[in-house]
């Protein structure tokens, strides 16, 4: 599991979707110690008993986190757990010591960076060519200006420490993806200054993708060798299932 800030209600139901059970899950690994991240995991802990892993900087972020038995974890370093390997990296966000991840199990593997205003030296070393790719693509710049947010607010998600735009994200692609990508999610993608349609646009113009749909919603690139590569967003209230 990556971060909790949902009620455990909520993970539950979303878990049953997925046909998952508690049991399942063998470790939890934390981005960073803002609320929307960190709130469910108080109460998700008193029914579960796996790994816990942060950076020692977020560790102390909170009280409440220093109360949960969380295994420091230094950016850049790696751990095991459950037979899988977890390398982490810095990413960059107005927070204490955020991480991002890459999963590694046999000749399988998953990059994951959300909550970071840039892509880091660290995540452009780790993140290569994972089968699946989750990166950040939290606003349309366009749609943030026009919006409804206070100017001091749109100025804090552009900012190196705020949030991945979609063509910030679409421009770090061709870096990442290599011959043994499968997947690339569109991840924390707001409500308010965004568009699942419009990430994936970015995403399959950037990689020369073809929609899949009129409405955007999906995009696939057709290789002469190994397997295509399928682009998709991750919705905030549904989960979404890839293999």
């Amino acid at each position: 599991m990556i971060d909790d800030g949902l009620s455990r209600r909520e993970v539950l139901k979303r878990m049953d979707e997925l046909k998952l059970r508690v049991e399942d899950i063998k470790a939890l690994v934390l981005t960073h110690e803002h609320s929307d991240h960190i709130k469910g995991l108080t109460v998700w802990c008193k029914n579960w008993s796996g790994s816990m892993f942060c950076s020692p900087q977020t560790r102390c972020a909170k009280p409440a986190l220093e109360e949960l038995p969380f295994t420091p974890v230094e950016p850049g370093c790696a751990v095991n757990v459950a037979g899988m390997r977890i390398d982490t990296f810095s990413t960059s966000h107005d927070v204490a010591g955020p991480m991002g991840f890459r999963f590694s199990y046999q000749d399988d593997s998953i990059g994951y960076i959300t909550d970071t205003g840039i892509i880091t030296e660290g995540a452009k070393a780790t993140l290569p060519d994972a089968r699946i790719l989750a990166i950040e693509s939290n606003h349309d710049v366009p749609m943030l200006r026009c919006g409804s947010y206070p100017r001091f607010l749109q100025d804090r998600i552009i900012s190196s420490t705020g949030h991945l735009s979609n063509q910030q994200a679409a421009d770090a692609l061709p870096a990442l993806v290599g011959s043994h990508t499968q997947y690339v999610i569109a991840m924390h993608i707001s409500q308010e200054n965004n568009r699942p349609s419009l990430a994936v646009r970015a995403f399959a113009e950037s990689l020369g993708a073809t929609l899949d749909n009129e409405l955007g919603s999906s995009a696939t690139l057709t290789r002469t060798a190994g397997e295509p590569i399928h682009i998709r967003a991750a919705g905030q209230n549904r989960p979404i299932s890839i293999w």
